[in-house]
């Protein structure tokens, strides 16, 4: 039929609307989405600040609440105008416990807005559905049924007791080893109840090599000549033995003996069963050990290619086939790729195998392409991941490979050797996954029991025994799935999240090497309280939290529950701190000892020390004072100009060349002088009346594409001027090779910008008639019209992120400031002037 697609008031969201048939009667649909979690939860607003709250208080003391995950997508005021007079709401959200949680996120939007339901009439209804074809859709609307409170509860409280321990231990050592130590380079010391026990695993890999001792042994290695040209290698019964002079025994005897004796001669038909249905704990393994994808970029693909309809849904446990599966259908979706359709039309003509039997958790059918694709609709990684995940389904309902196994066992002298022998005699679902391929031998030659070969030689071999590899990413998902840490959705986040924080490294080979500052945190949770670190306590907090989501266990007594015990755990931390410190002492410099000298101190005009590492920061050793700085930039000196307020040295904070750069001063970052300011704002932010370098004297204008930031003059940035909006990544450059660009006090009649005085050298001025001088409105004048562009910064920080509309040209008309422009010539009188000055 018609239908009509328009974007939603978030501008994120499509609204797709048409007319049909629900439940037997005519309706108008409504088809929308929304983006992941609508809310999230946080504490209250006074218990986000580290400076005031006691971290031990966020275990019972401090409200939470359901804030929007997202506050830029308004995506409650945009589900209430769309779901404004419906009388049904049909939840098509992913079917798993997130999805199910999110199902009354929504639901919680929409009810109040909604036509209320006469007295029994049922209005709400859940899809459950594992892919996204046809039949699946069809389905599912045909067997509509209701969302599962329990499943929601579970992810509400999983939500609950990592922001609560998480925040409260994060705080507490962030702060602790912050306030101490300068090279820790990790701009937070995170710890998680799944994150912490994940870096152990790596950590306690790391101890095993460390303290691994090398062995020597020796091996006695056995050539015989069944025929002139060709000679077999045996392998010893004994394996090997660590001393030399018994090694040196066995090869004297045997090397007496001229022949070797065949003792028997054994031929076993084997078997290499074909995989089991594939779930995403073992996709995931595969997609880091084959083909080079960590956990969180696999997920991203797979989820990209679940949503466009290649696979069914990413996210599940389940390895068995439920029986109405229909795998022929599938299967006969790849019979034209050339990569495979020889083996997909010779299953499809001799009749598929059923697939073996595997784990049901009654959540999803294992992941299985749902539609043929080439390698140019998906490109790289997600084709190379489709392409898996089709060998893989089409290898399970394959034969498995069948292979005939010859021993042979030969006596040397009182000394026993075995060679053995594979020959395929039917290849099975090896052809489709030729990496699991036998792999092809030497042929052993025709003999009998009793038959005699000349030895061709003996020889010893010394070896030493070597230490474990670091942990792989697959070797980390299969510990973490074995002790319960993370879900299948959580596993690829808690290994993103210790790469993020410094924790580990990746190496060749996507082997994960804890860092410095991982092993003392490991180290020191370990001397503290081990359990901080082992899979156990978390493992059982997994398992309550399955018996929420199967209506076993009460919500409220789990999360009470687990929080005294953490609540315990973090007293005891805190006082035991000390075992931990003693551990950084060794591995990190303390403050005073880090960093350069860069800027003066405004209290002792000594000066304070440039500390690099993550997160950058300023330390002034004589106060015993650090200052936080902008990250994600450069620092320098600014030209050793003073902030009028405090005496303090300003630095300039710089994104790179084609980025924004601002000054700021140290204590007025940290310590905001003016009520109207925040912690973290620059002078480009800053409402001081006579500043030079304050917003009042280098605001130009409202910034053109967000509401509140304002266009500020880089007196830093010439020859090659720019203006950058103080709140998002907007960059204007304008007025190229001039010598001198101010702002004037006055402002322009027309949008109520300031107006800009620039000069020009005479051979390169742009000005009409050679003119050198000009003053006028950046976003009016028609003179400087050409010589103004646009650009977004190439920021790197998320608190620069915004600015994603349409870029609007020039802005014309957008200059008026909020407020109008502090005029610092004309105080209202003395006292006010002063009153703004102190606040």
């Amino acid at each position: 039929g018609n239908m009509s697609s328009r974007k939603g008031l978030n501008g994120a969201c499509s609204v797709h609307e048409y007319t049909g048939s629900f439940i037997g009667q005519s309706a108008h649909f409504k088809m929308t989405s929304v983006c992941g979690h609508v809310m999230t939860l946080d504490f209250i607003g006074k218990y986000n600040s580290w400076d005031k709250v006691d971290p031990a208080e966020l275990f019972s003391k401090a409200p939470t609440e359901k804030k929007e995950a997202n506050p830029k997508l308004t995506m409650v005021k945009f589900l209430q105008v769309e779901g404004r007079g419906c009388d049904c709401i049909v939840l098509w959200l992913d079917c798993d416990k997130e999805g199910e949680n999110i199902c009354f996120e929504v639901l919680d939007a929409v009810l109040p807005v909604m036509n209320k339901p006469r007295s029994t009439e049922r209005t709400i209804y859940r899809a459950k559905f594992s892919s996204i074809t046809d039949t699946d859709i069809c389905n599912a609307m045909n067997h509509l049924g209701e969302p599962n409170r329990n499943e929601a509860l579970s992810v509400d409280a999983r939500q609950e007791l990592d922001l609560r321990i998480g925040c409260a231990f994060t705080r507490f050592q962030t702060k602790y080893f912050q306030g101490k130590y300068g090279n820790l380079d990790s701009s937070l010391i995170s710890f998680g109840p799944c994150q912490t026990p994940t870096l152990g695993f790596c950590v306690e890999r790391h101890d095993k090599i460390q303290s691994f001792k090398p062995e020597t042994y020796w091996v006695l290695q056995a050539k015989v000549n069944p025929e002139k040209e060709s000679s077999l290698t045996l392998d010893w019964d004994r394996v090997r033995v660590f001393d030399r002079e018994i090694a040196q025994m066995f090869l004297n005897i045997t090397k007496m003996a001229k022949e070797a004796k065949v003792e028997s001669v054994s031929k076993k038909e084997k078997v290499k069963q074909r995989p089991l249905a594939l779930n995403t704990v073992e996709m995931l393994r595969v997609a880091s050990a084959a083909l080079g994808m960590g956990p969180q970029h696999a997920m991203q693909i797979a989820e990209r290619l679940y949503t466009q309809g290649y696979i069914s849904y990413p996210r599940t446990e389940t390895t068995h086939y439920p029986e109405n599966f229909d795998l022929k259908g599938c299967l006969r979706q790849q019979a034209n790729n050339p990569y495979w359709a020889e083996t997909v039309k010779a299953l499809l003509s001799d009749g598929i195998n059923r697939p073996r039997k595997g784990h049901d958790a009654g959540d999803h059918p294992p992941i299985t392409p749902m539609r043929a694709a080439t390698e140019a609709e998906l490109g790289g990684d997600g084709w190379r991941l489709y392409e898996y995940i089709t060998r893989h389904f089409i290898a399970t309902v394959s034969a498995d490979c069948k292979y005939l196994q010859t021993t042979i066992s030969f006596s040397i002298g009182p000394e026993r050797f075995t060679c053995i022998g594979k020959v395929v005699t039917s290849p099975g679902f090896t052809e489709i996954m030729p990496w699991h391929s036998i792999p092809l031998e030497e042929s052993l030659p025709h003999c009998e029991k009793g038959d005699l070969f000349p030895v061709g030689e003996i020889k010893l071999l010394e070896k030493q025994t070597s230490p474990p590899d670091y942990l792989t990413e697959a070797e980390l998902i299969t510990l973490m799935e074995k002790h319960g840490i993370g879900t299948d959705a959580s596993i690829p986040v808690h290994i993103n999240n210790i790469c993020q924080r410094n924790y580990v490294t990746v190496e060749s080979g996507r082997r994960l090497k804890p860092t410095n500052l991982g092993i003392v945190l490991v180290h020191g949770y370990y001397k503290i309280d081990a359990e901080l670190v082992l899979p156990t306590i978390r493992s059982a907090v997994e398992k309550q939290l399955n018996l929420i989501a199967l209506g076993k266990a009460n919500y409220h007594q789990v999360l009470e529950h687990t929080l005294d015990i953490f609540k315990r755990k973090f007293h005891y931390f805190v006082d035991s701190i000390a075992g931990m410190d003693e551990l950084m002492e060794v591995s990190f410099s303390p403050l005073a000892a880090t960093g350069k000298p860069l800027s003066r101190c405004g209290k002792c005009h000594r000066f304070m020390k440039y500390i690099q590492a993550k997160p950058s920061r300023l330390h002034c050793s004589h106060c015993d004072d650090t200052y936080s700085l902008p990250q994600n930039g450069t620092i320098k000196l600014y030209k050793e100009l003073r902030c009028p307020l405090d005496d303090f040295e300003l630095v300039l904070w710089s994104s790179g060349s084609r980025g924004k750069s601002y000054p700021l001063c140290p204590y007025c970052y940290n310590h905001p002088p003016f009520r109207d300011m925040k912690k973290g704002m620059g002078c480009n932010e800053c409402t001081h009346p006579t500043c030079q370098h304050s917003l009042s004297m280098l605001g130009i204008g409202q910034c053109v594409e967000c509401e509140n930031g304002v266009l500020v003059l880089d007196s830093t940035s010439g020859p090659k001027w720019k203006m950058a909006c103080n709140k998002c990544n907007v960059i204007v450059h304008f007025f190229e090779n001039a010598h001198k660009v101010r702002v004037s006090p006055e402002t322009c009649d027309l949008c109520d910008a300031a107006l800009v005085d620039v000069d020009f050298n005479k051979a390169k001025s742009p000005l009409p008639g050679d003119e050198t001088q000009h003053s006028g409105c950046i976003f009016c004048d028609p003179v400087f019209q050409d010589l103004v562009e646009l650009k977004h910064a190439a920021m790197r920080h998320p608190m620069h992120r915004g600015g994603q509309g349409k870029r609007q040209g020039r802005g014309r008309g957008k200059g008026r400031r909020p407020g109008g422009r502090l005029n610092p010539k004309k105080p209202k009188d003395k006292m006010a002037a002063l009153a703004a000055y102190f606040v």
